[in-house]
């Protein structure tokens, strides 16, 4: 039997034949001119593809799914073409085709931040246009890792670089414009500190983060997780902490790379705890000021009047509030509320009274110190609970009337508003000011005499508002202040001695010890020479006591032409030219002007005639001379020999002849007031010689 006419075998029968590649559909049917569009091409016969093409251009890449379904990679293209797909079988029918469509490159505006370190790492906000679809964003040549936010944005992080580089982003329709980016050699921020270093496990803590080099931080982190944060300097910054748990590094990211880490550590929160409010009644229109003591209230986030918020609040510390009532009726509950949740209530109560009017506070002024007891005046006074200076309750106070209160003043600075407060709301404010302690740093001149009287300059630093200037115990007589820094004072009378000079204000009391000296008044006994010629130029000495502290000394209003203090009871003056007559001599010191001594400015001796006006060799007779000013003579010459002499009157004298050769001589006569012009007497040898 022809075993070639045998009918073919069952298996045989059953085995299709292989089928030539169909296309059904591609999907997006449409793409950019520059290729890159990945499309999905469904269909038949697909298993064993060799090729895909877009008309007759070859897809740069494909990848069989299945026998049914391929994706693949446009090329470069225009127009309409035929999606064909080619196995070993043949090639697909080119009825799906394929859209390109011209798509512009993407526009490039700019770069933030514009610059970072050279060791990259700086993620960077690309914005602009065109971006969706970009393929590339490159820093210079070097290729970054990037996400397209939106059509308009991407956000890439910079690679390792160095110098000004130009950014580009490339997409389907090309590559974009550049915009520069400079690569800087920035250091690392450094950290410091962190204050507060613990908060709240729900997060929400403000926190300083000093150090160094913050500028242009990027980011500031709680072990891993972002906190909001704003950078006040290069050298601090303040942060909100995210919520965390335990204690995690605090960190800052600039463009010099993530600094150091600083612990923060957080903590279980409990909710706050309220133990009283002051005052607790206030009226129905709020406006009263109140103060919340408790526990656990520095991260409080509201306080409220029953269901009602406070008017505002303010956090003083972890153990008080102060905080404004709103309006309300009745009795309420007052809550605050914290990371932890709401306190227990405490009770605070609507009442119809009106509010204390406040007219004056006396004195209006004392130290920062405090403790100065003031009188406040006004109206409403006889039910106020409380009494504040600023935002500080009165050490004390006491209700004297319903006009009147006394109240010890807290420490402070400034000027302050005083308020008090009673049921029915808070009072308006009086200004209340903390005066500076003044200083006391000079007094001039720094002496004078024992009977005062004389006005001196104190010099120092907040003399405003000066109440009293004291010499040792003993109040000024009067003072003025002329400025902040200076008082003019007139002296009070004392003993002689050093005093301490104090000045008081309300601010305290500024004391130079020993500043002041009282000196007593110098004494004059004697001036000897007491007299001398009207052209001076002598040298008298003056005797005394408590001559030591001499400044003047004169003959009569005119002052000597020197003078020198020898010691407390002597002094040496040379005389100034004067008057014929008498003159009074004084000294003047700190302490005053002495008494004066008489000194007489006497003219000069005048001699007219010497009678005989000749005699022997061998004197011994005697003369007459007449002329004026001759009643305090000193001295007569004839020749160079002094004579005995004998005043008669101011206009004689009668003169011992001396002995001598024969001849003419001078004879001359000298007082204080100076010596005469000399007349003639000759000389005359006996008869026959």
């Amino acid at each position: 039997m022809n075993r070639s006419a045998e009918p073919p075998t069952a298996s045989a029968a059953q085995t299709p034949a292989a089928a030539t590649p169909a296309v059904l559909s591609v999907s997006p049917a449409s793409g950019s001119s520059g290729g890159g569009t990945t499309v999905t091409i469904t269909g038949t016969g697909f298993t064993g593809a060799t090729a895909v093409r877009f008309g007759a251009t070859p897809t740069p890449s494909f990848t069989v799914l299945s026998d049914t379904q391929i994706t693949a990679t446009t090329p470069l293209g225009t127009g309409t073409v035929q999606v064909t797909v080619t196995t070993p079988i043949g090639t697909s029918n080119q009825f799906v085709t394929f859209s390109y469509v011209a798509t512009p490159a993407p526009v490039l505006t700019s770069v933030s931040p514009a610059s970072g370190p050279s060791t990259g790492g700086t993620t960077v906000t690309l914005t602009g246009s065109g971006f969706t679809g970009a393929t590339a964003v490159r820093f210079g040549g070097v290729s970054a890792s990037f996400v397209v936010n939106s059509a308009s944005q991407i956000t890439a992080v910079a690679p390792a670089g160095s110098g000004a580089v130009q950014v580009t982003v490339t997409g389907p329709g090309g590559t974009s414009n550049g915009v520069s980016f400079t690569y800087t050699s920035v250091s690392a921020p450094v950290l410091t500190s962190v204050s507060p270093a613990s908060g709240p496990s729900t997060g929400g803590t403000t926190v300083t983060l000093t150090g160094s080099g913050f500028t242009g931080a990027t980011a500031v982190r709680f072990g891993g997780v972002s906190a909001s944060f704003v950078v006040n300097s290069a050298s601090q910054i303040t942060a909100v902490a995210p919520a965390g748990s335990g204690t995690v590094q605090v960190t800052v990211t600039g463009p010099g790379g993530t600094s150091n880490g600083v612990s923060f550590t957080y903590t279980s929160v409990s909710a706050p705890v309220l133990t009283s409010v002051s005052p607790s009644s206030g009226p129905p229109a709020g406006g009263t000021t109140v103060t919340l003591t408790g526990m656990g209230l520095a991260t409080a986030t509201a306080v409220r009047f029953g269901s009602t918020p406070a008017t505002s609040f303010t956090v003083v510390s972890d153990t008080q509030i102060t905080a404004v009532a709103p309006a309300g009726t009745g009795t309420v509950q007052v809550t605050v509320t914290g990371p932890g949740g709401t306190s227990n209530g405490v009770s605070f109560t609507y009442v119809s009274v009106s509010a204390p009017v406040l007219t004056s506070v006396t004195p209006s002024s004392g130290p920062p110190a405090g403790g100065t007891t003031v009188t406040l005046t006004g109206t409403g006074l006889a039910t106020v609970t409380a009494v504040r200076f600023g935002s500080t309750p009165a050490t004390s106070f006491t209700v004297v009337s319903d006009t009147h209160i006394t109240a010890v003043a807290p420490a402070g600075t400034g000027t302050v508003q005083v308020t008090v407060t009673n049921p029915g709301g808070t009072s308006n404010g009086v200004s209340y000011t903390y005066a500076l302690a003044p200083t006391l740093s000079g007094i001039s001149p720094n002496q004078g005499p024992t009977s005062g009287g004389n006005t001196v300059t104190l010099t120092g630093t907040n003399f405003t508002g000066t109440t009293a200037v004291t010499f040792g115990s003993t109040p000024a007589t009067s003072f003025t202040v002329v400025s902040p820094t200076q008082i003019t004072a007139v002296v009070p009378a004392a003993t002689a001695g050093p005093v301490a000079v104090t000045v008081t204000t309300p601010g305290g009391s500024a004391t130079l010890p020993s500043a002041y000296f009282y000196v007593s008044a110098p004494v004059l006994t004697a001036v000897a020479p007491p007299s001398g010629p009207l052209s001076g130029g002598n040298t008298v000495t003056l005797t005394g006591i408590h001559l030591v502290e001499a400044t003047a000394v004169r003959f009569g209003a005119i002052p000597a032409t020197t003078f020198t203090v020898v010691s407390d009871s002597q002094i040496t003056a040379v005389v100034p030219a004067g008057a014929a007559g008498l003159a009074d001599v004084t000294v003047t010191t700190a302490g005053g002007t002495s008494n004066p001594v008489t000194y007489t400015y006497l003219p000069a001796p005048v001699v007219t005639t010497v009678v005989p006006n000749q005699g022997p060799t061998a004197g011994g007779i005697t003369l007459t001379l007449t002329g004026t000013n001759l009643a305090q003579t000193t001295k007569v010459l004839i020749g160079t020999d002094p004579a005995g002499f004998t005043v008669v009157s101011d206009t004689h004298l009668v003169v011992d002849a001396l002995p001598g050769a024969v001849g003419p001589v001078d004879v001359t006569v000298t007082t204080p007031g100076g010596t005469s012009a000399p007349v003639t007497y000759t000389r005359v040898g006996a008869p026959g010689i």
